[in-house]
Formats: C-alpha cells, sequence, structure tokens
C-alpha cells in the first residue's frame, strides 16, 4: 500500500504526531541533522586530506562550499530514511519551523533525493487542529532561511577554527573560541574585573520601629540637621568614597550614637503623607530569552536544562515550540487563556479587552507564537500527567500566560516622613488594593527587592502632626556591595539586550562556556576563571573587535539581513574572512607575534605573586617568607573553587606558606595540617615522608572557614568515615561526608554498597545506627528525583554502576547518560546486570568505539555512553 512519509527530528516527537496523522502516513525520525561540516579529520574524505583547506571543512577559495559528511552514527538512519521513501507517494518535511529545521529539511532533501513530490510542511504546536492546518498548507523549503542558517554556520566555523588552533598553542589544549561564546566570557571576565577594583565603603543609619493603632512598622533615617544620610548607592565602587559631587552625610559609629542620643526622649511627628495610586500589568507571556531567565530564577534551572525540558514538553504536544522571539499569541491562544481566567480566577479578573503584545529586542524574528500551552483549550497544570521539572516548567509558562489576559493590578503607594528633634525618618508602604494578574504570576528579578512587587507593606492609616511611639532605634552598620556576576539569566538578558546571537542558542553557548572550563557555576551566578581572564586578555589586545559587543551585535544583524534577502552571503563572508582586515588575515599577521608565555599567566596589580595556566590548571607562583625571615620563591596549587574575584593575598599568602600546623592528635601523636590542593582546602594528619602509606585526609565543608578552623575541628572530620553498628541484613553501616554533602553508607559486602544523602537536620557527628536504618529505608532516589528501584552494580571493568528506576513512561535502566527501557513485565527480583548488557547490545548504533579499552562489559556500556 502506497504511504506518504513524514520525517521529523526526534522519536518524541514522531510518536506524538503519529496520533494526529491517517493511517497511511507513516512518520520517522531523521535524529536531528543527517549530514554536518566534519568534526575531525577521521571524517575528511581520503581524497581531500591533502587540501590545506578540509581541517575547516569549508572551501575558502571556492566560494565557501561547505564539506558536508554523513557522520557514522547517522549512516544507518540515512539508509533507513532511503528505504522507507522507496515506497511512498509523497515526502512531507516536517522538522522545526526555524531556521535549523529549515536548514535540516533541505539536507534531507540533497540526502535522500526524492523522486516523489515533497513538500515542507510546518506548524508551532503538535495538536490535531495545528497538523490538520499544516496538511492543507505544505510549502516549498524557504531558501532564504536555509541560507542565513547555512551562512551562520560557514562563520561560526571560519571564527572557531581560526581561533582556537591559536589558543591551543599560546595559552592551553582544548580551549575554544565562539563568535558569541567569545563575548560572553569577556562579558563576565569584565563584571570580575569589577569585583576586584571595588572598593568597600562603610556606612552607618538608623532603623527604628513604631507604632500606632496597634501597627507596627519600620522606618529609616533619612536626613539629620538638613543633611541626607548617605546610603549604598552614593558611594563610588572604585574609590569607596561618596561618588563626586554628592553632598550627603556619611556617618561613622560614633556619630550615630551621638545622633542616637539626641534625639533620644524626643517626641516622633508624622511631617509628610503621600498616598499614590499605581498600576501594575501583565509582563507578556515567554520567549525562549525569557523562559530561560525565569526558569533559573524561580526553579533554578540552567539555560540548557530549560531547554531541554522545554522541547520535551513541545515534542509531547503539551506547549507550543520553544524557540521564538515573538511574544505575540493568535486568537485561538487569547480565547483560551481567558477562558482560564474565567473559569479558574472569575469575570473580575479578566482584562476588559484582549491583550495583544509586540516584541521589543533587538533583531526579533524566528517563530510567529509566544511560547505558551498548545491547543484551543489550556489543560491546567493538574490536569496533566507530568512530573518533577516538567510539571514545574509547564505550570511556569501556564500562569504567565493566563496571566497575560488578566486585570491589572491596583495599588495605592504610601510614602511618609516622621521629624524627631532635627532628624527625619522615612517610611514607605504599599497596599494592594485589586491583585488582579498577581493572583496567577509575578515576575522574578535578580534583585531581590524587585522581587516583593506582589507583598503588601502595611503601614498605620497616619495623618500629618500624629504622634507615634517608638519600640526601638538601633543603629545599623552598612557596608556596599561588589557588582553582582551574571547569573545565567542577567547573562541571557544582557545578550538579548545587546543584540549579540540568536536567544535559540544562548543554552548551548552557556553550557559551552561551562564545558570549557571558562566559567563555573557558583551560588547560582557565572563565576568566570583564571583561563578565562588569559583567554580574554590575549583577545582583548589581538583580535579587540571579535570580542567586542558593538561589533558581535552588527555582524547579527548583517545575517539577519542576509535572512530576509537584504544582503549577499557571498561577499560578506568574503570580507569577514579574506577582507583587508579579515579574520584569516588577521590570524596569519599576528600569530608569531603572540607571546604565548605572556598569556598563561594572569596578573593582579594587588597580589604578590602570579597565576600560571597549566595543562593541568591553574596555580600560582609568588615570594614566601621563610622561618628565617629570607624571601624564597615558592609555587602552591590553586583550588579550584577560588575565582579570580575571589583571590586575595590572605589566600595567597596561605597557599604559598605550605601546610599549615594546626596541632597535635592527642590520639596518636601525629601532627595535624591544613593544606590547599587543586579541589580546595583540606586538613592531614601527619606526614608523607618516608611512608608509602597515605595518610589520613578530608576536605573542609564550604560553610568552615580556613580562618576559623580548629584543631578539634580538623580531629572531627578526620574522625570520619564513622563506624554506626551493623545492618540486620548483614554489613555494616557507616557515617561519612562526600562531594555532594554528607551520607550513610550500608556496606553489603567487597562489592556492594547502597548510599543515601543525609537529611536536613541530620549531623553526620551524631547520627546513631536506627536513623542510620531509618534513611536506608526511604526510597533511592537518583539525580532529577527519580526513584532508585534496584542497584544493579558495576559491571566488570567499568566505572558507572547500572541502576534500575521509575520514569514518567515506565521502569528503565541506567548507565551514565544512557537510558534504555525495561519490559513491562521485567521481574526485578531476578533481573541481573547480564540481562541489561543483552538489551544494551541491541543499540546497534553504539557497538563500536575504537577509542574503548576497557572489557568486553565495560565496553558495551561505554559505547553507548559516547
Amino acid at each position: 500500500m502506497e504511504h506518504t512519509l513524514v520525517i521529523v527530528e526526534s522519536p518524541t516527537k514522531a510518536k506524538t504526531i503519529r496520533k494526529f496523522l491517517p493511517s497511511n502516513y507513516e512518520v520517522l525520525a531523521s535524529m536531528g541533522h543527517v549530514r554536518d561540516l566534519p568534526k575531525g579529520a577521521g571524517e575528511i574524505p581520503a581524497s581531500l586530506k591533502k587540501e590545506k583547506w578540509s581541517r575547516i571543512g569549508v572551501n575558502t577559495t571556492e566560494d565557501f562550499e561547505p564539506l558536508y559528511v554523513v557522520p557514522k552514527d547517522k549512516k544507518k538512519i540515512v539508509k533507513d530514511l532511503k528505504n522507507a521513501l522507496k515506497g511512498a507517494k509523497k515526502l512531507l518535511l516536517a522538522t522545526d519551523e526555524d531556521r535549523e529545521g529549515e536548514s535540516i529539511s533541505w539536507h534531507l532533501l540533497q540526502i535522500l533525493k526524492p523522486t516523489v513530490p515533497t513538500r515542507r510542511m510546518v506548524f508551532h504546536e503538535i495538536t490535531k487542529q495545528a497538523i490538520n492546518k499544516a496538511l492543507d498548507e505544505t510549502r516549498e523549503i524557504d531558501m532564504e532561511l536555509v541560507q542565513a542558517q547555512e551562512t551562520r554556520r560557514i562563520l561560526d566555523r571560519l571564527f572557531g577554527y581560526e581561533l582556537s588552533p591559536l589558543l591551543w598553542k599560546k595559552v592551553a589544549p582544548r580551549l575554544s573560541a565562539g563568535r558569541v561564546q567569545s563575548v560572553s566570557v569577556r562579558l563576565l571576565v569584565r563584571r570580575e574585573r569589577e569585583r576586584r577594583a571595588f572598593k568597600k565603603a562603610a556606612y552607618w543609619d538608623l532603623k527604628a520601629v513604631l507604632s500606632c493603632d496597634d501597627i507596627t512598622f519600620e522606618s529609616k533615617l533619612f536626613s539629620f540637621e538638613g543633611n541626607r544620610i548617605a546610603s549604598g548607592s552614593d558611594f563610588d565602587e572604585k574609590t569607596g568614597s561618596l561618588k563626586k559631587g554628592n553632598q550627603s552625610l556619611v556617618l561613622d559609629e560614633k556619630q550615630t550614637n551621638f545622633l542616637l542620643e539626641s534625639i533620644a526622649n524626643k517626641k516622633w511627628i508624622v511631617q509628610k503623607v503621600e498616598r499614590k495610586p499605581a498600576i501594575r500589568k501583565p509582563v507578556p507571556p515567554f520567549t525562549t530569552s525569557t523562559l530561560q531567565q525565569e526558569a533559573n530564577r524561580k526553579l533554578r534551572l540552567s539555560a540548557r536544562e530549560t531547554m531541554r525540558c522545554a522541547q520535551g514538553l513541545y515534542e509531547r504536544g503539551y506547549i507550543t515550540y520553544m524557540r521564538t522571539d515573538s511574544v505575540h499569541l493568535s486568537q485561538q491562544a487569547i480565547n483560551a487563556a481567558r477562558d482560564c481566567v474565567l473559569s479558574k480566577y472569575g469575570s473580575e479578573f479578566l482584562s476588559g479587552t484582549s491583550r495583544q503584545f509586540s516584541s521589543k529586542s533587538v533583531n526579533a524574528q524566528e517563530a510567529h507564537e509566544a511560547i505558551r500551552p498548545a491547543g484551543e483549550k489550556f489543560k491546567t497544570p493538574s490536569e496533566t500527567d507530568l512530573q518533577g521539572r516538567d510539571l514545574s516548567l509547564y505550570e511556569l509558562i501556564w500562569k504567565r500566560t493566563v496571566a497575560s489576559q488578566m486585570a491589572e493590578a491596583k495599588l495605592t503607594m504610601i510614602n511618609s516622613e516622621i521629624v524627631v528633634g532635627d532628624a527625619v525618618f522615612k517610611a514607605s508602604g504599599k497596599s494592594i488594593d485589586f491583585p488582579g494578574f498577581f493572583r496567577a504570576y509575578v515576575e522574578g528579578s535578580d534583585d531581590p527587592s524587585a522581587a516583593l512587587e506582589q507583598k503588601e507593606v502595611v503601614l498605620p492609616n497616619m495623618s500629618i502632626g500624629m504622634q507615634l511611639n517608638v519600640k526601638s532605634n538601633e543603629p545599623i552598620c552598612h557596608e556596599t556591595k561588589p557588582p553582582a556576576r551574571f547569573t545565567e539569566a542577567a547573562l541571557v538578558k544582557i545578550l538579548e539586550k545587546e543584540g549579540i546571537g540568536r536567544p535559540s542558542t544562548y543554552a548551548s553557548i552557556i553550557g559551552t562556556i561551562i564545558d570549557r572550563g571558562y566559567a563555573q557555576i557558583s551560588a547560582n551566578s557565572l563565576a568566570p576563571t583564571f583561563t578565562a581572564f588569559a583567554v580574554t586578555a590575549l583577545l582583548e589586545e589581538h583580535f579587540p573587535d571579535l570580542v567586542d559587543t558593538t561589533f558581535t551585535a552588527k555582524m547579527e544583524s548583517s545575517l539577519d539581513e542576509i535572512s530576509s534577502g537584504n544582503l549577499e552571503w557571498l561577499p560578506y563572508l568574503e570580507t569577514f574572512y579574506k577582507g583587508k582586515n579579515g579574520l584569516e588575515v588577521k590570524v596569519q599577521q599576528t600569530e608569531g607575534d603572540i607571546d604565548g608565555k605572556a598569556y598563561r599567566q594572569v596578573d593582579f596589580d594587588d597580589l604578590p605573586c602570579v597565576v600560571r595556566i597549566g595543562s593541568n590548571g591553574p596555580w600560582i607562583e609568588g615570594i614566601k617568607i621563610d622561618e628565617e625571615g629570607n624571601e624564597i620563591q615558592a609555587k602552591g596549587n590553586l583550588p579550584m573553587d577560588i575565582t579570580p574575584g575571589d583571590l586575595d593575598r590572605k589566600k595567597v599568602d596561605q597557599i604559598l606558606s605550605g601546610p599549615s600546623d594546626l596541632g597535635e592528635d592527642p590520639i596518636t601523636g601525629e601532627k595535624v595540617f591544613l593544606r590547599f590542593g587543586p579541589y580546595g582546602p583540606y586538613v592531614q594528619l601527619g606526614i608523607t615522608e618516608n611512608t608509602e602509606a597515605k595518610p589520613r585526609r578530608a576536605s573542609l565543608p564550604k560553610e568552615l572557614r580556613t580562618d576559623d578552623l580548629t584543631l578539634g575541628q580538623a580531629l572531627k572530620l578526620l574522625s570520619l568515615p564513622r563506624l554506626l553498628g551493623e545492618h540486620p541484613d548483614g554489613g555494616i553501616i557507616e557515617a561519612d561526608r562526600g562531594r555532594f554533602g554528607p551520607y550513610v553508607r550500608w556496606i553489603k559486602n567487597k562489592n556492594e554498597s547502597e548510599n543515601r544523602s543525609l537529611k536536613k537536620d541530620d549531623d553526620v557527628f551524631e547520627i546513631n545506627l536506627n536513623r542510620a536504618l531509618e534513611i536506608l529505608a526511604m526510597p533511592k532516589l537518583a539525580r532529577g528525583g527519580r526513584e532508585v528501584l534496584k542497584e544493579l552494580g558495576k559491571p566488570k571493568g567499568a566505572k558507572d554502576k547500572i541502576q534500575v528506576l521509575n520514569g514518567p513512561y515506565g521502569i528503565y535502566a541506567k548507565y551514565g547518560k544512557v537510558n534504555i527501557s525495561l519490559p513491562k513485565d521485567v521481574n526485578l527480583e531476578k533481573l541481573k546486570i547480564e540481562d541489561v548488557l543483552n538489551l544494551l547490545e541491541e543499540k546497534k548504533d553504539f557497538t563500536k568505539n575504537k577509542k574503548s579499552k576497557l572489557k568486553k562489559n565495560k565496553s558495551k556500556l561505554d559505547n553507548l555512553e559516547n
């Protein structure tokens, strides 16, 4: 029977679409791109390897013709697609509706070379109505979109493949440069430089607690003798002094106490009361960028995790397409949102008219509609079968979309001034007269104070001349704070604001920055590393345009003009790469002038050392004072969690001084030392000389500062692991600390053990056997919150163990990053490692891995992981 072949990117998307198509439609997945530029020398055809341009994968001598190859792991997929096409009467390319999706469809067309009618099928949500509409409105492939995407791909390849090798030679191996990546890293480095240059300032003020009509509220000192009191915003971050021209009064502790005495026993009289009505309007529904920002602020999800989760929701038919710059809602979506408001909140919370939004971001483009729940009727979060992160993200999208059609919130802002002696205090309040869209959604913020938008601050009903009661009045010392590091949300926001890159790529760019060692996550912020400082210094010195935000934004605009047909792609690439100041020329002219040694170190003017970038990470070299008072050259490991902004003279002295003697262990008589290693500070019992046995060591928990460490605390840490006793089913139970915090471990035998993290109120040094047994009896959860049903252990020679977990789609086995579904009737009691190995072996795409040197069982598993 003749059929129509539909090709999409993923099996999940194929499964969802199949439900809405006639039975004579076959849906297959291409698993993303079926061909790409070569990733290594092994993928370059032998006939082209001698060509100078082949390492880049772009023929820069022949109109920048790309060299596309089908990777080994895609050859079987292409073969299966060609076989399926043989019996088809029509081919529909139903990849995503953005540039990349258009490009994937074009590549499929080039490889499959169909002889049957072929059309492009696009939709922005996977619902029956949307699929039927897409079937009726198929079109040709949009070659302007394809050319725009191909130009981006070629441009990024030229950028990365010219600059990355330069960084390998001059700084360190395995580094990379990228058109948007390098600018992003520079933004992080510039902020860290600002943090290092920051000069702290201290200032004092008074906080009074007043009362009236049984209502207690706070007020803050505003002025004294007509002089305004300085606050944090009055100080210059670079000098720690008041900003130029600022006449505010800076109080110290002595002055503050004098002022406090001067107003003691004085009457507190209301001098001024202002009430102003205010209106708050709901924010637009989500774009890719704002979704990443809110998910980071509210759900603590990284941009990469957010997009992975959103893609799953889209492909399973829960939300519309997740890569979009548009805040527009279709009439169908507006109606659905308004129906939700009526049914859940009532007519008084519905906006008077339908509310539509327009995009304000630079170069807004991509898909046709904002990210919203799919369909003509929105499922409430409780009506779905979603769990965990999926449910949280869907709820965020549902609330924001529904809130966009709700009434405005109405508030009254209250400002009052209270005079006492020669001092004036101010108190501010806020009442929410009508919550409106606050009932459903309030936008998050990187500024904690702004996140209190929906909370009332109650003040009594005051009038001028009224006397207030004072309950307390205390002096408060403040210190100014350095500029905050970028969170992922804040970085995404600034990139979009500056018009750098496309929001759909931010997740992968931030992921690359972290993977390549340019930044690490610290307290939900992106902290640049010393490697980032070294690379940014090199690029700023020799390739300033390529890390300039304005230049990069203009480049982005040019690429958008190519997509709209207003700019020719070939002349643009010629100028960028081969022009008078083109990339190829610049690299060739500059490479010989770059002193690699100068960029393999980071200098700080205020520190008596240099940080050197080695192949195994950064280390410091400087001067220390020996026991005889002489200055000698010294080196020391730089702990991985110390960032450029945190390195100060005290830490440098600690690291260069070597082991600190904390005292003597009263039991063994051996000395206890504080030392610094690449993974941070640790304590050590005894010394390593003249013995093969490793000394006992324990890492310091993050909450324990090295300055506060005592001998008693060090001995306590060295006492771990603690033996708690025997398990009723055999084996012993210990309490210990590890990379992810304190835990209890049930050692069943030589090859098998089971761990559980301690709960918040449990103390690793105090927990007893009974409590440990309680914790071990609780269901084990894997990372991501999945319940672990069984631990099968590690196959012989393998580094990772196999777990059996309970997921939203049934029971599955997990090894490293590889998951495989288990049969519904599987008997977990009888399930063995060998059974899972047999299932894993059936994944034919992963049966070869030439680099693997592990034994047979490990090879089967590691091939799947790679």
